[in-house]
């Protein structure tokens, strides 16, 4: 299973609830969830303008049945990390790039990332871990303390890989 981003991927959907969505099929214009892959995950938006609802998170696109499970809740107008219970309205569901997840850089060339920061040589980080994240398996990983890891939240280290705070 590949992280997959595409440019212009957007379906509708008139499933109710909080599980995996039923995708209707490509809006004109959009190419649909299928160039994902069958089993991908991708970072996903759904958003119900009837009731003014929305959902950012990771999702996994199933071929069979055409579907969306809704793996990771990012961030939704709730202002919580739930999934939102949508109603039986017509909601679009589009692939984007969360802002949270995001690497850009500024007018200066300086490149920031959501938890790292590096320009001239130099290496930043956030001291508070606030999203739960997992080292994968084969790398290691550095910060520089103290660090706080919020409650709730975890830093999986495989067996085999390292996280070394300095």
């Amino acid at each position: 299973m590949a992280l997959v981003v595409a440019d212009r991927v957007k379906e509708t959907s008139t499933t109710a609830g909080t599980g995996t969505l039923t995708l209707a099929g490509a809006v004109d214009g959009f190419q649909s969830f299928a160039v994902i892959g069958n089993g991908n995950t991708t970072y996903y938006s759904i958003v119900d303008s009837t009731a003014n609802t929305w959902e950012v998170g990771i999702g996994t696109y199933t071929s069979s049945g055409t579907t969306l499970a809704r793996t990771t809740v990012l961030a939704n107008s709730s202002g919580t990390t739930s999934p939102i219970s949508f109603a039986s309205n017509s909601k679009d569901v589009f692939a984007t790039y969360p802002a949270g997840k995001s690497v850009h850089e500024d007018a200066d060339n300086t490149a920031y990332a959501e938890q790292l920061g590096a320009s001239n040589g130099i290496v930043i980080n956030k001291q508070t871990v606030a999203t739960s994240f997992s080292i994968p398996s084969g790398y290691s990983a550095m910060s520089a303390g103290p660090i706080t890891i919020n409650s709730g939240i975890s830093v999986t280290v495989p067996s085999g890989s390292k996280w070394v705070v300095f």
